[in-house]
């Protein structure tokens, strides 16, 4: 927690809660992710970093693994554990500021898109991505998927269009 506004937020139980639900769909037994809740500005220094974008984004992931699907709108490579056993998926950082100005935007609450972001995150982190579009449709259904599960609106409805999309 380097941004402390997102130990206000709660935003250890809102992952843990997001993480539950993406393992249970996916049918994923456990499996460990490091999130780093900081500002836009230690965000934007990642994004500079590890995409050549000095700016602030909303959420990040670093895969343990390349996962990706080989074929558009196919299924990633399912992870495997380390030889202890341990499932590593990666890391994820998620912007305090810009997620909260993306959900004052969107007329939703902080909670909900911080949750929405962090499932976002730990598909991609699975190998799910949204480049090509077959792989944005198979992410999108399983990001509506397990956020009505845990009694979220779909945030690509048009009526809660989510700026970070």
């Amino acid at each position: 927690m380097e941004d402390p506004r997102w130990e206000q937020a709660g935003l250890e139980a809102l992952a843990d809660r997001a993480a539950q639900a993406t393992f249970a769909h996916l049918r994923i037994a456990d499996a460990e992710i490091a999130i780093l809740a900081c500002d836009d500005a230690r965000i934007a220094e990642l994004n500079a970093d590890f995409r050549a974008k000095p700016v602030p984004t909303n959420v990040l992931s670093w895969p343990s693994d390349e996962r990706g699907a080989e074929t558009e709108g196919g299924a990633p490579l399912p992870p495997e554990p380390d030889p202890d056993g341990t499932l590593e998926l990666g890391d994820i950082a998620i912007a305090y500021d810009t997620c909260a100005a993306e959900a004052a935007s969107a007329g939703k609450s902080l909670p909900d898109h911080a949750t929405h972001l962090i499932v976002h995150g730990i598909l991609h982190l699975l190998g799910y991505d949204h480049i090509r579009d077959g792989d944005a449709t198979v992410m999108e259904r399983l990001e509506v998927e397990i956020l009505g599960k845990l009694g979220l609106d779909d945030p690509y409805s048009p009526q809660l269009a989510d700026p970070s999309a």
